[in-house]
């Protein structure tokens, strides 16, 4: 039996060689990468992921591995929406993979999800951080198309985030479940959620941990999102910041300035944008 919808297959290899950060990239279907870009310098390595098709259907599959040797640093966005679109019964799957080693950090900045109407859809990340390594990453998903007026009414999509032994969740949002999509303690009628987090695989002493949480709830208050947003420290190594919104445009400027904050706070970095935004 011919199997369903395009499977596709991205590994990426970050290496040092000197003071650079480089890449070394395997692709099997339609999921590429962009040239290294090196915007800020040598030892910060900016990639785009791209995917040709422009949309995942029901039966695709497309999975990257993403692996980082000590002292290396990459960013890792995509040039537009990851689209879940329509399916018969099939689902679609978005699966992530990264092991980063140690003294490495990594930026895991795709642009949003979109669900489209009677979709099913799985959406996956997972990642490991060596002692010393660290992670700063987000995650978007609208649920519909709020500007078009075209809702979610059908379908569902399937959330998981999971670092072994330090965090793991799984949500899964049925569009016939108005009570979780409608209620005040659900998503309240909002149709776009938002995940931001910096993550460590060696404990951050606890005073800089205060400070990072301090510094974070001060800039939200200043957002217009501040009613819709809030961020925790679940545990020593892990700072979690979550919004709810009616369009994306907002959850992605608040992310990109968290974003800013948490380099200069955490790493002392400027906040170089990757250059495919601005297009």
């Amino acid at each position: 039996m011919i199997p369903m919808g395009w499977h596709g297959h991205l590994e990426l290899h970050y290496r040092r060689q000197g003071a650079r950060t480089i890449a070394l990239d395997r692709h099997d279907g339609p999921l590429r990468v962009l040239q290294r870009l090196y915007p800020e310098g040598e030892g910060i390595c900016h990639h785009v992921l791209v995917h040709p098709p422009g949309g995942i259907v029901g039966g695709d599959t497309l999975a990257v591995d993403v692996r980082q040797d000590p002292g290396t640093h990459a960013v890792i966005t995509t040039p537009s929406a990851t689209r879940f679109y329509r399916s018969a019964g099939p689902v679609a799957v978005q699966q992530v993979r990264a092991h980063v080693a140690q003294d490495a950090r990594l930026e895991w900045l795709p642009l949003e999800s979109i669900a489209y109407n009677a979709c099913q859809a799985r959406n996956e990340l997972h990642f490991d951080l060596a002692p010393g390594a660290q992670m700063l990453g987000w995650d978007m998903l609208a649920l519909g198309l709020p500007a078009a007026g075209l809702a979610f009414e059908q379908g569902c999509v399937t959330q998981h985030v999971e670092w072994p032994g330090v965090w793991l969740e799984r949500g899964h949002l049925d569009a016939r479940d108005t009570l979780l999509l409608d209620s005040p303690v659900g998503l309240a009628g909002q149709r776009v959620m938002g995940t931001v987090w910096l993550a460590t695989g060696s404990a951050w002493p606890a005073a800089q941990r205060a400070e990072l949480l301090e510094l974070t709830r001060t800039h939200i208050a200043a957002s217009p999102l501040a009613a819709r947003v809030g961020v925790t420290s679940p545990n020593e190594r892990l700072i979690v910041c979550r919004s709810l919104a009616p369009m994306v445009e907002p959850v992605f400027a608040l992310w990109q300035s968290i974003r800013a904050l948490w380099r200069q706070q955490a790493w002392g970095l400027a906040p170089v944008a990757p250059r495919i935004w601005a297009m």
